[in-house]
Formats: C-alpha cells, structure tokens, sequence
C-alpha cells in the first residue's frame, strides 16, 4: 500500500510494523527453545521404535536435541539476523547488496566446510613442530561412515555422545558468521565478485588455522590458551580482518561516508535473533545439555544487559543523550566480551566483563577508531573493528582473570584465573590475542593484495 498524505496515518502504520516484528521474535524464540526441551525430554521414549542402530550406546539424545537446537540458533545469528541487522544500518539503496554479501557468506561457507574447512579446523593433526600440532587434515566431511559416526576431536581428545553430523553444523554456524561480521566494515563499496574470492580463502586460509590451534587441539591449546566460544576465534579475527580490509578497498566518498541507518525497526529485529541466538553460541559450546551450558547461557544475557547499559550510560553522560544505535552497539560489545569466558566464570565476573567490554569498544568508537591520526582514513563503516576485535581482545585476557575453578569443573577442570592464584593464565591469554591478531592481520592483507593484483577489490 502507498504512503499517504497523512502522517498520522503513516506514523500508525510504522508503529504496527514495529509491533509486528516485535510479536514475531517473542513467539518464535519461544516455540524454539520449548521445541529443544520437548526434544530432549521425551526423545528417548520415542525413539524405541527406530532400528537400533540409530540409537547407538555412545549416544545422548539430550545433548544432541540441544546441539542441532543451538546450531540452529547460531545460525539465525547471520540469516536473517546479521542480514536484519547490517541491512538496517545502511543506506536503503545498499541494504540488498549488504544483506546478499551475508547470505552469499553462510552458503559459500558451508560448501567449503563440509569438502575442507571442518577436518582443517577438528581434525586429526597433518603438520606438527615438535610436539606442538599446527593443522588439521584437510579432508572431506561427505561419506556415510563419517557423518554418522561419534563425533570427535582427535588433537583435544574431545568425543562429545553426539554425531559427528551435529558437531560439523554447529561449528559451521560460527565458520559462517565470521566473514559475514566482516560485511559491516565493507558495505557501501565493495566489489561483490572480489567478495564472491575473498571468502572461501579466507575461510580456509584464517579462520580453519585458528580455530584448529584454539578448538582443534592445536598448539596454542596445548600451549593453555582458552576461548570458550570464539572471542578469539571469531570476533577478534573478524575484527582485525574487517580493519584490514576496510584498509584496502578505501574510503567511500565524503559525502556518502556519514552513516544513514534506513530502517531502525529492522536493526532492532536484527539484533534481537543476534542476542537471543548467542544462547546457542555460547550454551552450545560445552557439547551437550550439562550444567556449564546453562550457566553460559545467563552470563551471557546478564553480560549483555550490563553492557548495553554501561553503553547508554557513557552516551548520556558524554553526548547528553543515548541513541537506540548505541545501544545497539553496546549490546554487541557485551556479547563479544563474554563469549571467551562465558562457561569459565561466575555470574559477577560476567557483569564486569560486561561493563569493561562495553567501556573499551565505547572508547573506541568515539574516541580512537574514527579520530586518531593512524585510524581515521579507515572506513570501517559499522565499526566492526571497535565492537568486535576490542571487546574480543578485553573478554579474552579477563578470562584469564576471572576463570573460576567452581565454574570450569564442569567444562575444564584445572583452568584456573588469577583471582584465583595462576597469573599465568594472563600471560598465556595475551600471547593468544597476539597471534590471532599478526596471523589474521597478514594473511588478510596478503589476500588482498592477490585479489587487487587480478582485479578484484
């Protein structure tokens, strides 16, 4: 229906569609997540009836209706959410070229993890340097005997009672929403067929290798360094990565450079699938329905709500004001900085990583990022680089902190913080930043300059 003469009537209409979308994420996280329950409640009774062979001894039907829950949940996370979210946030004449960059990012993602990225990343070890394992087997995850089987993480001696099927979507979901972040610091000038080069290579290239030396069993595991959900593996890789490349394809025009958010309602839809569906990510990571997944799940809602309000807080007493977009920014903050230690640490630790996670991207943001000599000429136009590498890099060393031996029994028995007598743990979470950040830096810029070289960026 066209527009009106009528601005009250237009104003009506905005609010009911506002309304609309409002009602729609309140019913469908429900249905989901009470869906998930029902599935690992009665699963069991059902399944009496299915040839024993798909009800093998190893397997824990629970854990594994939570895990194809989660997975599903991360993966809200970039469709539609990521695409709501960054679509929102940019000029109506570049939503769709910015909504289809995510959406080309999760398909060309998962066809590249299934033939490669996932036995790169959990896979038996095929390069070492001593006793230190540096790469995983880059293999394809297609066959019957494969996708059926327990699933396993050889290097970290990890073997969840869950398929091997179930663990390769989940860890997609995270592969995919990495380069899709990236999207926000790229959108208004990127050349879509660069892109189309530029994420399957960096998606073997940086993201499989880290992952495998956090997740895998890979040296920096060996070496003690922890991220309980990706604050490394993801958010400080996206962020550095998105700096970088931001870098290299240059600024937009002056006059085109001042962000214009169209559709402030779709930001808000967006960002309600990104926190609700970070209970997968985070809650997800323990492998299974256990006690350390739920208490991942409330520090990371509790971290975020303190985040967003630090956020709101510091806007007021700086600008006079909050905006909804800082807030939203805010939020994202807080779901970053928890993420390395959502299942490390107790619920107090959780509000301070949120309240100093949100602070250091607000810093950031205002005060660095967009003002400092060395940074200004970068364009990163959603500020991926404050609100994800930042925050990354904060929650990652106060889970060195913070980790708490009454929270890691369930999930890591032995990780202990300095609070609690390891400053080592500080050292070692350091070190771990470091390399995700000179990995990721060069090898993206090395990607590129070979993409600029044959025309691309």
């Amino acid at each position: 229906m066209p527009r009106t003469k009528y601005p009250i009537y237009n104003r009506l209409r905005a609010i009911g569609r506002a309304v609309m979308v409002d009602r729609t994420i309140k019913l469908v996280i429900p249905v989901v997540l009470a869906t998930a329950l029902y599935l690992s409640t009665v699963a069991k009774a059902n399944l009496s009836g299915y040839p024993s062979a798909s009800v093998p001894g190893w397997l824990d039907t629970g854990s594994n209706a939570w895990m194809l829950t989660a997975a599903t949940l991360v993966g809200l996370q970039s469709v539609p959410g990521l695409m709501l979210l960054y679509g929102g946030m940019t000029k109506r004449k570049y939503a769709i070229n910015t909504m289809m960059m995510v959406l080309y990012a999760f398909s060309v993602v998962l066809v590249v993890w299934v033939l490669l990225g996932y036995e790169l990343a959990f896979g038996p070890p095929t390069l070492r340097l001593g006793s230190y394992y540096l790469l995983g087997t880059p293999m394809p995850v297609l066959t019957s005997k494969l996708i059926a089987s327990q699933a396993a993480v050889p290097a970290a001696q990890q073997y969840p009672n869950i398929p091997l099927s179930t663990l390769v979507f989940f860890q997609f979901a995270f592969a995919a929403i990495t380069p899709a972040l990236i999207v926000g610091a790229l959108i208004e000038r990127m050349n879509f067929k660069a892109w189309m080069l530029f994420v399957p290579l960096w998606s073997l290239l940086v993201y499989s290798p880290v992952a495998f030396w956090l997740w895998g069993g890979g040296w920096l595991a060996q070496l003690g360094v922890v991220d309980f959900s990706g604050g490394y593996v993801i958010h400080v890789d996206a962020g550095i990565a998105a700096f970088v490349a931001a870098a290299m394809v240059g600024e937009r025009l002056r006059e085109e450079r001042k962000l214009s958010p169209h559709n402030l309602t779709q930001v808000a839809a967006g960002l309600g699938l990104v926190w609700l569906g970070w209970n997968g990510f985070n809650g997800g990571d323990p492998y299974g329905a256990t006690i350390d997944a739920a208490i991942a799940v409330i520090n990371t809602n509790v971290a975020t709500a303190v985040a967003l309000l630090t956020w709101v807080i510091l806007d007021t007493a700086y600008f006079d004001k909050p905006t909804f977009t800082g807030a939203v920014s805010g939020a994202v903050a807080g779901l970053v900085g928890i993420t390395s230690a959502a299942g490390y640490v107790n619920t107090l630790a959780a509000i301070i990583i949120g309240a100093l996670s949100s602070a250091a991207a607000w810093y950031s943001l205002n005060f660095f990022q967009f003002r400092s000599r060395l940074t200004r000429r970068i364009d990163d136009a959603l500020g991926v680089f404050s609100d994800h590498a930042v925050p990354g890099v904060i929650g990652g060393i106060l889970t060195g902190v913070f980790a708490d031996p009454n929270i890691t029994k369930y999930v890591a028995p032995g990780l202990t913080g300095a609070l609690y007598g390891n400053p080592y743990q500080v050292v070692i979470q350091l070190l771990g930043a470091a390399v995700v950040i000179v990995y990721d830096a060069i090898m993206t810029t090395e990607q590129a300059l070979s993409l600029l070289v044959v025309g691309g960026f």
